[in-house]
This record gives C-alpha cells, sequence and structure tokens, in this order.
C-alpha cells in the first residue's frame, strides 16, 4: 500500500532537517504543510527553506501563492489528494512536512464539505472587516451564528471572516456545514512527531528570531505594508514589525513580542498534537531511530 509519511511539530522543532533526511532515505518529495511557507517572498519571516536546502530533493507548495492569495484549507486537501494521486505512480512513499494544523488534518481527516466563497462575496467580508475592524464582525457572527461563536476563535480574523461568507453566501449556518467526519484515504498514513524540552525549544525560537532580523525581517515586511490587512500577512513576525512600522512599538518591543507570540504559538501547536494517539514522538536528532519507525510501519 501507498504510504504518506506526515512529519510534525512545534515551530523551530528543527522539522526541515528531518524532513530533507527523511525524503533522501526514501527518494521522494517533500509536500510542505507550512501555510505561510506557500507565499512567495516571505522566506525571512517564514523560515522558508533556503536555496541550498529546497534544491537537495522537490519540494511542493511552497512559494507557489502571491501573499494576496486567496488559499484554505479545503483547496490544500484538493491539491494535495490531486498530487498525491500522481505522485504515488512513481513514489510509494510520500513526505508531509510542516506545523499548520488545520493543513494536516484537511489531509489526514478530509475537511467538511464547505462551499467556496464567490469573489463578489470574498470581497465584501474582507471590505468589512477593513473598514469596521474585527470586533464588529465577531458581534455579526455572533447574531448569524451564536453556536460557532460560542466555539471558535474570535479573535482570528480568517475564522471569523470565513464563517461570516458562509452565512452571507448561503443564507444558512457555517455550524451546519460542519459535519467533522473523517474521510477513508486510499492510502497508508504514518505519523512522526518531533519535540525537545521547552527551554531548549523557546531557546531556538528566539535565536531564529534574532536571525530572521540580522537576515532583514523589516525590509521584507516593508514590502507588504499595502498588504497587511490580507489574511496572509496576519502572522506572527509580520503583523509585530507592521506596528512597529507604523509607529505604534519600538524595534526591540516588536522584536520581543515576535519571540513572545511565537512561543504562545509553539504550545497552541504541541497542544493540538498531543490529541492525536496516532502520533510517534520523536526528538529530532534521533533520525535513525524514525527512519526505522518509518521502514517497520511500512
Amino acid at each position: 500500500m501507498n504510504t504518506l509519511v506526515v512529519l510534525i511539530g512545534p515551530t523551530a522543532v528543527g522539522k526541515t532537517d528531518t524532513s530533507l533526511a527523511i525524503a533522501e532515505h526514501f527518494g521522494c518529495p517533500i509536500i510542505s504543510s507550512d501555510s505561510r511557507q506557500m507565499y512567495s517572498g516571505m522566506e525571512i519571516g517564514t523560515a522558508m527553506p533556503s536555496k541550498d536546502e529546497l534544491a537537495r530533493c522537490k519540494h511542493y507548495f511552497v512559494g507557489h501563492l502571491m501573499p494576496g492569495d486567496y488559499y484554505s484549507a479545503a483547496k490544500y486537501e484538493e491539491d494535495v489528494m490531486r498530487l498525491l494521486d500522481e505522485e504515488f505512480k512513481h513514489h510509494p512513499v510520500m513526505l508531509m512536512s510542516g506545523g499548520s494544523m488545520m493543513y494536516i488534518d484537511a489531509v489526514c481527516k478530509g475537511i467538511d464539505d464547505i462551499p467556496t466563497v464567490d469573489d463578489e462575496t470574498r470581497a465584501m467580508v474582507l471590505e468589512k472587516y477593513e473598514k469596521e475592524g474585527l470586533e464588529k464582525l465577531a458581534a455579526e457572527l455572533r447574531l448569524l451564528d451564536p453556536e460557532y461563536y460560542n466555539q471558535a476563535d474570535i479573535k482570528n480574523p480568517k475564522r471569523v471572516m470565513h464563517a461570516l461568507e458562509i452565512c452571507y453566501m448561503t443564507g444558512n449556518t457555517y455550524t451546519s456545514f460542519r459535519k467533522r467526519d473523517t474521510k477513508k484515504r486510499p492510502f497508508r498514513i504514518i505519523k512522526v512527531g518531533l519535540q525537545r524540552e521547552r527551554e531548549e525549544l523557546y531557546d531556538r525560537i528566539n535565536r531564529r528570531v534574532d536571525i530572521m532580523i540580522e537576515q532583514g525581517l523589516v525590509d521584507e515586511v516593508k514590502n507588504f505594508l499595502h498588504l497587511k490587512n490580507h489574511n496572509s500577512l496576519n502572522t506572527v513576525g509580520y503583523k509585530e514589525i507592521f506596528k512597529y512600522l507604523d509607529g505604534e512599538w519600538t524595534l526591540p518591543f516588536a522584536i520581543e513580542k515576535i519571540k513572545q507570540n511565537t512561543r504562545i504559538y509553539s504550545r497552541k501547536q504541541v497542544t493540538w498534537y498531543r490529541k492525536d494517539e496516532e502520533i510517534a514522538w520523536f526528538h529530532p536528532d534521533n533520525i535513525e531511530d524514525i527512519k526505522k519507525y518509518i521502514e517497520d510501519k511500512i
């Protein structure tokens, strides 16, 4: 049976090096499941693989979108399933690696068949967000779909905006489309998780942010000032620098907030992963144990 190896773990844990070692061992491409590394021009702030790393093996879903483009977990599921159909003809083992929880679940479990939002509705909701702000949109969601409002992360613009798009476009609640049925996949899935002690991980996060600043993160973010309200730029590393560029924060304060928010995000990732009993956990240094575990499962 064809096999999809899914390599996951919190940000800065060491997925890039480990994914390259696994991909080279099995002679397969890497499917990125990092929702921000898909955007061109955001190389520094998303810790996108370097040119040398990208040259070591074929990568999919890295830098193939423009920051203003709309993309979703549902579209990712569709695109990856189509890609796997083709790649499994040549590679019995494929590797998917990244830290975006919704995107990983979309491929492993499937995503609800929620209607595709038309361009007119999406533009209308984006305009409302830019003019009225997130709080007004959240209040409207509370009226239109109180069930989803009570369980959603209402501080996440993407979640609130998408739910409203569905409400506006269909006349029904977003909740009515969320069945949460797990889809059966025609391939084996092996999940490998990378973990480090919290202190070790936090040190890596802090050092990575310092390196990003040295590499020119501020100048990279300047290129996207005109797009700062787009969802692709509403991410750690960019939103803090926007506040510096807008004069709200000093640069040292913005850098410390990037580190803090990245650490918070890493905790959210770990909490999400811990619910999945199918994940086998390893320290990134134990690459030979990881390879053997995969081989034994195939």
